[in-house]
C-alpha cells in the first residue's frame, strides 16, 4: 500500500530508534528453540503514537471504517486499549471496551490453542489420522484422494497442510475431497478446522463454546468471548460495512449474524442456548431453520453452529488477553506446556520458496528486527482484523474493524505502532 511522505518519514524515524536488526528465523526466549541475539529493545512500545491516534478519525472517514478497536500487550501483559467510532454507521452507539467484534479467521489461532491444550492432556494426538476419531459424512474421494483424506492429522490441520480446500462452494451437495497428499504443501483450509472442531467435540462431549469457556476463556479472564450467539451478544456486536464506493449501497448481508438469528427461534423452542449446540444438533435443526428463512441463507449445519475457523466474537481486550498467553514468560499450570507453546510459534513444515512459515496456528515472518507471528481475519469481506506478536520481546498488537476497507486501516495502525512493514501486507 502506498505510504505518504509524512508516514514514510515517521517510519524511517521509528526504524532508526529500533537500530540495526538482524534477519533470523528463530524465536528468542522460548524453550526448545534456538536463541538469537535480538536488537536492543527500543524505548517506544507498540502503542500507536499520539499524533497518529489524533489523526485516526480522519483516516477512518476516508477509508469508510465506522469502528475500530486497538489493544497492545507489553512486557507480557495487557498495557493499553482504545475503541474509536461506532458499532453501526447509522447509529450513535460508540465502540468501547465492551464492544464485540467478529474477528473472523483470528478465530483459528484461538482454536489451535484449545486443540493443543487437549494434546498436552493426552486427549488428542497431533499425528493420529483424524478419521480414527471421526469421519465426516461429507468426506469424499476415491483412489489417491481417499488415501490422502485418511492420512490427514491434527498437525496437518493446524499448519494448513491437509490438501483440503478452504471452503466448498456448495457444502449441501459437494463432498469434501483433498487436492493433494497431506504434509507436502500449504493449502489454507477452514474446512479442515471444522473437521478438527468436530473431533474435539467428539472427544470432549461438549460443544466448542463449552470447551472454550472451561479450558481457555474462563482461566484467561476472557469473559467477553464466544464462538456462538445470543441476543445479549448481538446487542454489543458491530455490524460490517461495505466500501464507500460499493455500487450496491446500503448495509451488506451480515451473514453470520443473520444465520444465527435464523437459528435462535429453534434454540429458544428447545430451551437450549446456541452456545451448547454441537454439529449434530445443528444437523437435526437444519430443516426447521431452513423452512423459516429465505432461500440461500442457510445451506448446511455448519452455517448455524459455532465455527472454530471463523465465528469468534470478542472484545479487542479479550483477544489481547489471548495474545498475552502467546508472549508472556511465566505460564500458569492450565496453559500450554513450554515446548507446546514453542511449537505453536515455530515453523512446522518446510516448503521451498516461501517468504513466510506456518506454525501450529500462526504465520511466521522474519523481519529486520527478528521474527514476528501474525494472523489476519476477513469475514464476508466486511470484517477485517489483524493480530501480531513478538514473543522475544513479549509484546503484541491487535486491531479489529467493521468494514471492507478495514485492512487498509489496520495496516496503517501496525506500521505506525510497530515500525514494521510486513511482506504479508503486499503478497
Amino acid at each position: 500500500m502506498p505510504v505518504d511522505a509524512a508516514d514514510a518519514a515517521a517510519l524511517i524515524s521509528r526504524r532508526r530508534v529500533l537500530g540495526a536488526g538482524i534477519g533470523c528465523a528463530a524465536l528468542a526466549g522460548l524453550p526448545g528453540l534456538a536463541t538469537a541475539t535480538l536488537p536492543a529493545p527500543r524505548a517506544l512500545d507498540w502503542r500507536p503514537p499520539p499524533a497518529f491516534l489524533a489523526d485516526l478519525p480522519r483516516q477512518m472517514q476516508a477509508l469508510g471504517v465506522p469502528g475500530i478497536g486497538i489493544a497492545v500487550v507489553e512486557q507480557g501483559a495487557l498495557a493499553w486499549s482504545q475503541g474509536f467510532g461506532v458499532l453501526h454507521a447509522g447509529h450513535p452507539t460508540p465502540v468501547t471496551d465492551t464492544t464485540l467484534f467478529e474477528v473472523a479467521s483470528l478465530s483459528k489461532p484461538v482454536f489451535a490453542y484449545l486443540a493443543l491444550q487437549l494434546v498436552d492432556r493426552g486427549v488428542l494426538s497431533l499425528d493420529r489420522p483424524l478419521v480414527d476419531y471421526l469421519r465426516p459424512e461429507y468426506l469424499g474421494g476415491d483412489g489417491d484422494a481417499q488415501a490422502w483424506a485418511e492420512a490427514i492429522t491434527a498437525r496437518d490441520v493446524l499448519r494448513h497442510s491437509t490438501g483440503l480446500p478452504n471452503w466448498r462452494s456448495d457444502p449441501a451437495r459437494e463432498r469434501l475431497v483433498p487436492m493433494a497428499r497431506p504434509g507436502i504443501r500449504i493449502d489454507y483450509s477452514g474446512e479442515a478446522i471444522v473437521w478438527l472442531q468436530r473431533v474435539v467435540e467428539t472427544l470432549t462431549g461438549e460443544s466448542l463454546d463449552q470447551s472454550m469457556q472451561r479450558l481457555l476463556f474462563g482461566p484467561a479472564g476472557m469473559r467477553d468471548s464466544s464462538y456462538a450467539w445470543s441476543p445479549a451478544l448481538a446487542a454489543r456486536s458491530v455490524y460490517g460495512h461495505a466500501a464507500p464506493d460499493d455500487a450496491a449501497g446500503g448495509m451488506p448481508l451480515q451473514m453470520l449474524r443473520e444465520q444465527w438469528q435464523a437459528a435462535q427461534p429453534v434454540a429458544d423452542r428447545q430451551g437450549r442456548p446456541l452456545s451448547d449446540w454441537r454439529y449434530e444438533d445443528a444437523a437435526r435443526a437444519l430443516a426447521e431453520v431452513q423452512a423459516a428463512t429465505p432461500a440461500g441463507l442457510v445451506h448446511w449445519p455448519g452455517d448455524i453452529v459455532a465455527n472454530a475457523a471463523a465465528s469468534l466474537r470478542c472484545t479487542v481486550q479479550d483477544y489481547a488477553r489471548f495474545m498475552v498467553l502467546m508472549v508472556h514468560a511465566h505460564a500458569a499450570d492450565w496453559e500450554l506446556r513450554p515446548d507446546t507453546r514453542a511449537a505453536m510459534l515455530s515453523r512446522q513444515i518446510e516448503v521451498p520458496g516461501r517468504w513466510s512459515d506456518k506454525t501450529l496456528g500462526w504465520n511466521l515472518e522474519a523481519t529486520a528486527n527478528g521474527p514476528v507471528f501474525f494472523h489476519s481475519g476477513s469475514n464476508g469481506g466486511i470484517f477485517k482484523n489483524f493480530a501480531i506478536g513478538d514473543a522475544g520481546r513479549q509484546r503484541a498488537l491487535v486491531v479489529t474493524t467493521n468494514a471492507a476497507q478495514g485492512h487498509l486501516l489496520y495496516r496503517r495502525v501496525v506500521r505506525a505502532a510497530t515500525g514494521l512493514d510486513l511482506l504479508a501486507f503486499d503478497v
